[in-house]
């Protein structure tokens, strides 16, 4: 694994916090296009593709902001 700096690790830190949220939203905004009976399949595939692609991210981005604890 890379070693990073200080300032690397924040910016990666704040990235991972806003595609946390965003991952959020998004599930709450396809959520409640489903609830509402949206008929709109093409856009609920579109969000799903997004989030999926935000999800793979975050876990990208974790694995250099929140370090290794071996047992």
């Amino acid at each position: 694994m890379m070693n990073l700096t200080t300032e690397q690790k924040a910016y990666m830190g704040a990235e991972l916090a806003a595609k946390r949220q965003e991952h959020k939203d998004l599930d709450a905004s396809i959520n409640a296009l489903l609830a509402t009976g949206c008929q709109d399949a093409m856009m609920l595939q579109r969000l799903k593709k997004k989030k999926l692609a935000i999800k793979d991210r975050i876990i990208y981005l974790e694995q250099f902001v929140i370090p290794d604890i071996i047992a």
